[in-house]
């Protein structure tokens, strides 16, 4: 029996981050004692309180049957006073629905509200299930551009009127994946002006919100704006926050009526959040975020010394205000995809190419802080001994 693939998939680009897992891979089994600042998987474990509350949770029977529909009342409200602690914006617990992470929910929008040639506006570079899930609808990608000179935000007065009439839906992501760059308050204002003149839903996808170096630098909510609710959702996962990437619970808050498009979907190709993993992540919002704020510490000790490092071996990088990502220039004379393989070859250093997320990110290259200082010192050592 011959076996083919369907047209949609034969359309997807190779998925990035297993693409850069096979190279690791290959590289261990060729003995290489790997450094890997590809993907950008949290190393720091599991906050205690958060596994005990698990703990307690995955013991009770009622955990073990189907979650079904938006989530418990108990974690959309969990979510709606976390919003209101963090950003004072006001949520009501229908306008939230639990997610089997975030990548699940960004995923399945596309479902709810685009037809086949329907536009949708996706930030380049930028993470790759944007266009997926556009592929998977037979909608026609419209990437946006996020270049140093626009500090990272999309133009948005570039988009031609004709695309902009024909765009259903809109992805926006701050702090960014992968140029660590913040979006502001006007940003913000003119993105709402711009999605209601066109009738563009918009999705900000905010997965990096916590991880920021300096109070004066927090990251805002596009939720914040006064009419983004009557727009978009936000997409928010504990993830980063809580180095819960394996637990996989998130969720999409916002618009009331694109919720119920979301949920509507997931009612048909899943049977909801765990449970169990609900009542952990209630925990997580609802306790001391002194956790989070340790965590922040570590992380600015890695970003202040790896990007130093760089700097002292000549490398161009902006420090990162937010987000535990290094987007760095490459060495003079090196493409994105040569940068990561001397990476890789000589150094055994797994990195992220840039141009892998998007044309715009060629000349570039990604690093993820996630492991700890020696390890950052010992990269940079051996970066220091290759030959560019």
């Amino acid at each position: 029996m011959k076996i083919e693939f369907s047209e949609k998939l034969k359309k997807l680009p190779p998925y990035l981050f297993i693409e850069i897992d096979r190279k690791k891979n290959e590289a261990k089994a060729r003995g290489a004692d790997i450094i890997s600042l590809g993907v950008g998987d949290p190393d720091l474990p599991t906050p205690d309180h958060i596994i005990k509350a698990m703990q307690t949770a995955v013991s009770k029977p009622q955990n073990h049957q189907y979650p079904f529909g938006a989530g418990m009342l108990s974690f959309r409200q969990a979510v709606c006073s976390w919003y209101k602690s963090r950003f004072d914006v006001v949520l009501e617990p229908e306008e939230v629905c639990a997610l089997i992470g975030s990548k699940e929910g960004i995923g399945h929008i596309h479902l709810g509200f685009i037809n086949p040639s329907d536009v949708v506006l996706i930030p380049e570079p930028g993470y790759p299930v944007y266009n997926t899930g556009t592929i998977f609808t037979d909608g026609e990608p419209f990437f946006m551009p996020l270049v140093e000179k626009n500090a990272y935000l999309p133009d948005l007065d570039a988009i031609p009127a004709d695309i902009a009439k024909r765009a259903k839906l809109l992805f926006v992501n701050y702090p960014n994946n992968p140029t660590a760059a913040a979006a502001n308050k006007d940003f913000y204002e003119n993105l709402v002006s711009f999605a209601r003149k066109n009738n563009i839903i918009v999705a900000a996808d905010s997965a990096y919100s916590e991880i920021f170096y300096d109070e004066k630098d927090k990251p805002m909510s596009f939720l914040e704006i006064d009419g983004a609710k009557e727009v978009g959702v936000e997409f928010h996962s504990l993830s980063k926050t809580y180095n819960m990437t394996g637990w996989r619970i998130g969720w999409v808050a916002g618009n009331k009526d694109i919720i119920k498009g979301i949920a509507t979907v997931k009612d048909n190709y899943d049977s909801g959040a765990f449970g169990a993993v609900q009542e952990a992540a209630i925990e997580a919002l609802t306790s001391s975020q002194e956790c989070v704020k340790k965590q922040r510490a570590i992380y600015k000790e890695r970003r202040d010394v790896f990007t130093e490092g760089l700097k002292a071996l000549g490398w161009q990088v902006n420090v990162p205000k937010a987000t535990f990502y290094v987007w760095a220039k490459t060495p003079k004379g090196y493409t994105s995809a040569q940068t990561v393989s001397k990476l890789l070859d000589e150094a055994a250093i797994v990195s992220t190419p840039g141009n892998g997320m998007g044309k715009s990110g060629e000349g570039y290259v990604r690093f993820a802080l996630t492991v700890n200082v020696d390890r950052i010192k010992e990269a940079l050592a051996r970066i220091s001994k290759i030959k560019w």
